[in-house]
């Protein structure tokens, strides 16, 4: 009996050893210590959960280290993304716009990394820079571990939802220059992602001057770009708009989806007397088609 549960460890050891695709049981870190310019590291508190909503909705706040769990599709085709959830940057969520994101994704081969960037608190300004700096430093990583999960270099994407989606633009924006300074070898790895996914970019249209707002545009290596976005968003849908029209300029494969009615912040879940929910199979033909 003995020898035969130790012949069961070895086997189960050596299975753990040979797979380049398990999932991480706990999320790993963004940065090797402080996150640039931050004095703590904390991975931040939940927020009392909403009676009114089921499936209930996570919400963290106080972020100043940044971790991502990772997700790996049971029948991977070598291809992933960086999911960047929204929450206004103030706080994060991690289900609604991430995990049920990487879930779908999975089911298609897609493997994913959910990022649970740094939040901003009061006042402070902008609250874009942190999750960009995240944002860049995790498809880094990414990439740069690609072997080890099983991943193809040129197949990794970005997510964005929300205040997320903001930060994707801006990623996208970026020409590939970095936000911080250098710290080791991970920050020579390109972080400009291959296609990219923008559902309910927030606040990326300056209404003032009818315009991306500063720091949003689309540039000639751009990569493919879904955008999917509500007629009835506060967070208004002319900022997807404007930005298919700067990918189709330049000729970038793309599409864009604006519904009639849904509102904001619905991830992945229906919202009732509205079809917003079928995003996810349009995005699903595109990234079949798009994603080789």
């Amino acid at each position: 009996m003995k020898q035969l549960c130790l012949a069961t460890i070895l086997i189960a050891i050596l299975m753990l050893t040979l797979s380049p695709v398990a999932n991480s049981a706990d999320p790993l870190d963004v940065w090797p210590e402080l996150a640039p310019g931050e004095t703590t590291r904390s991975t931040g508190d939940i927020q009392p959960y909403r009676a009114t909503e089921i499936p209930r909705v996570t919400r963290v706040v106080k972020i100043s280290r940044p971790t991502f769990s990772v997700h790996i599709a049971d029948e991977p085709n070598g291809s992933a993304v960086v999911i960047l959830p929204g929450g206004g940057f103030g706080k994060v969520v991690p289900d609604k716009e991430g995990t049920e994101a990487a879930k779908w994704l999975n089911q298609h081969g897609i493997s994913a990394f959910v990022l649970s960037y740094r939040t901003t608190e009061g006042k402070q300004s902008p609250g874009w820079v942190k999750p960009l700096q995240d944002a860049q430093r995790t498809l880094k990583l990414v990439r740069s571990q690609a072997e080890k999960w099983g991943l193809k270099k040129d197949r990794i994407g970005l997510v964005g939802f929300s205040a997320g989606g903001q930060v994707a633009a801006r990623l996208l924006s970026d020409q590939g220059k970095l936000s911080y300074e250098r710290i080791d070898d991970v920050d020579d790895v390109a972080h400009r992602p291959d296609f990219a996914v923008l559902i309910y970019p927030w606040n990326i249209y300056d209404s003032a001057n009818d315009k991306l707002v500063e720091g949003v545009s689309v540039a000639k290596d751009c990569p493919p770009t879904f955008l999917a976005h509500t007629h009835d968003d506060r967070s208004s849908a002319l900022g997807a708009v404007l930005f298919y029209a700067g990918l189709k300029k330049n000729g970038i494969e793309s599409e864009l989806h604006v519904y009639g009615n849904g509102g904001h912040g619905y991830g992945l879940r229906p919202v009732n007397g509205s079809q917003i929910s079928s995003w996810t199979d349009h995005a699903t033909h595109w990234l079949k088609r798009v994603v080789k």
